[in-house]
């Protein structure tokens, strides 16, 4: 075989190599509405592995917001950010942010980021999870689906509804992304 043709196979083989990694969200710097104002930023937390979750108030999973507050408290001096991001998308939110923001407070006396009301599927979908069914081809089919972005941008882990915040799978994605304590 001669030179060039060598050249192209591995050109080929190479393309063809990289359209099989994994997505990298590390050159985006998706900003959502914070639910307490102003806006919270992936820039802020860049090489920090982030949990993100879309949560809904009135869903069955809705007691999941303890997991996801003792998760948080439990790796967030060592960086883990845990952004929750109700959606009225599955029909089991709240009418207005002023009320889901209660509700977490009174319940779930939650401290960890949320968002305001946010689309998670379909046209009207925050751009973060347009790139995530675009790159991964994942969209969440219902309430407290669970997607860890890496320190390097790399998605790390997506889990479903039933996964629970502090179940094995998470904790052991997510204690290799963090510095020794």
């Amino acid at each position: 075989m001669n030179f060039s043709r060598r050249l192209f196979l591995g050109q080929a083989s190479l393309w063809a190599g990289l359209s099989t990694m994994p997505a990298f969200a590390a050159n985006k710097d998706w900003q959502f509405d914070s639910i307490d104002g102003g806006t919270l930023s992936f820039s802020d937390w860049a090489g920090q592995p982030v949990l993100v979750v879309n949560t809904a108030s009135r869903c069955g999973f809705t007691k999941q917001y303890d997991g996801l507050q003792a998760l948080y408290d439990q790796y967030r001096d060592r960086g883990l950010v845990v952004l929750a991001v109700p959606s009225q998308d599955f029909k089991q939110e709240l009418a207005s942010d002023e009320e889901v923001a209660d509700f977490c407070e009174v319940n779930f006396d939650l401290t960890l980021p949320m968002t305001t009301i946010t689309h998670v599927r379909g046209a009207k979908a925050h751009p973060f999870y347009q790139w995530l069914a675009e790159a991964e081809g994942f969209t969440p089919g219902w309430n407290f689906n669970k997607v860890l972005i890496g320190p390097d941008g790399g998605v790390a882990g997506l889990w479903g509804s039933v996964t629970r915040p502090l179940s094995k799978s998470i904790t052991g994605a997510i204690e290799p992304l963090l510095p020794r304590s």
